[in-house]
């Protein structure tokens, strides 16, 4: 099997982590786009959410993740106890995630399903792929909010189309290689196509925001339901 080689250095993350709400047993993050969600093992890339965070809330430990370009919502636990509750949580899929994006073209239709396995292939990390042999099987629903057009410095504004993407399963990337597999990459995806057409190629950011999340306060029970607008 191929040796996985991480060439990646993160330029330096100056926009800081929103702290939107905290107790004695968890934290809920906006987290800025351009930010790792957990350090690297190059030295490099030591800045991320748990390095900050950590300084702040001793202890405290990653229940899930968001990619490197994707701002919007994470839950911390701040003790084992509480990692282990909330990520059962979303072993069982019982965790209601939320994403807002702008694609790439204009989606002929309102609504619908994207189920395509994913699988990885260490020949082409850090991509993952569709492989309905190897893959895990995989499934997004995407709604679609506007038809719109989006311009990126002095270029010519291209159409995009604004979605409500909701993940039932989590896996890497999904959501990115979900839409290019619809044929509309999310806008700045610089993995799955979202900056191969004119005009898209400065695009500042992934256009990905995670925008809600649901889920049951470990101690109390209570159902919480966070939202954070979308910046784009």
């Amino acid at each position: 099997m191929a040796t996985i080689v991480d060439t990646f250095i993160a330029p330096p993350c100056h926009d800081t982590i929103e702290i939107l709400y905290q107790d004695d047993h968890l934290v809920l993050i906006n987290k800025p786009t351009g930010l790792l969600s957990l350090s690297g093992k190059n030295a490099q890339n030591l800045d991320s959410v748990h390095h900050r965070l950590v300084r702040i809330f001793p202890g405290c430990t990653l229940v899930h993740r968001l990619d490197f370009g994707t701002s919007g919502l994470m839950v911390i636990a701040r003790n084992k106890a509480v990692n282990a509750a909330l990520c059962h949580q979303f072993s069982q899929r019982t965790v209601s995630k939320v994403y807002h994006a702008l694609l790439c073209g204009h989606l002929e239709h309102n609504e619908g399903v994207i189920d395509a396995a994913i699988a990885k292939d260490p020949a082409l990390f850090p991509l993952m792929s569709i492989c309905s042999i190897h893959g895990k099987p995989a499934r997004s629903r995407y709604q679609v909010v506007e038809r719109c057009y989006h311009a990126v410095a002095d270029q010519r504004p291209v159409p995009v189309t604004r979605v409500r993407l909701t993940p039932e399963t989590g896996r890497t990337h999904q959501l990115r290689i979900h839409c290019q597999q619809l044929g509309h990459p999310i806008l700045g995806c610089d993995l799955y196509g979202g900056r191969l057409l004119p005009g898209t190629e400065q695009t500042p950011r992934l256009m990905l925001h995670a925008s809600e999340l649901q889920f049951a306060h470990p101690a109390s029970k209570e159902r919480i339901t966070a939202r954070n607008a979308s910046p784009f």
